[in-house]
């Protein structure tokens, strides 16, 4: 006597594969949009350390020097390479690496004397680059 035997299938059924697709879709939607911009918003906290370090430098300039380095000086340029006027320079610089630069590779801009009553103006353009902008774009302040 043969008995036929059923086998018992195993697997997923199109249903169930659906519905795990499904509950990825909607984990992924709720999960990338907050992931995908921390990128940028790191290089924004990095410029404003970067920005808080170089203030730093200026000060440590002002106190061997007398002075923050004005414009004439070469601003930012005087805490890497001696001015002819900074007698008391320190030996090798105030910023390793050379001239400062923001997260996007763009020059930190310094101006000497600052507004509103402040020594110096210490900021950078953003991720852009330029004046101006919003989100990334915008300009970032050094405030004391």
């Amino acid at each position: 006597m043969q008995h036929n035997r059923l086998k018992k299938q195993s697997g997923f059924t199109l249903i169930e594969v659906m519905v795990v697709i499904v509950i990825l879709g909607v984990l992924a939607a709720l999960i990338v949009p907050n992931v995908m911009g921390r990128g940028e918003k790191a290089k924004v906290d990095t410029t404003v350390i970067k920005l808080q370090s170089i203030a730093g430098s200026l000060d440590q300039y002002k106190l061997d020097n007398g002075k923050y380095p004005t414009m004439q000086e070469g601003g930012l340029d005087a805490l890497v390479n001696q001015p002819a006027s900074a007698k008391n320079w320190l030996p090798g610089g105030y910023v390793k690496g050379g001239y400062p630069k923001d997260s996007w590779d763009n020059e930190l801009q310094y101006v000497m004397p600052g507004t509103e009553g402040r020594a110096f103006d210490l900021y950078s353009f953003g991720a852009d680059g330029q004046s101006g902008g919003e989100g990334t774009d915008a300009d970032i302040y050094f405030k004391p």
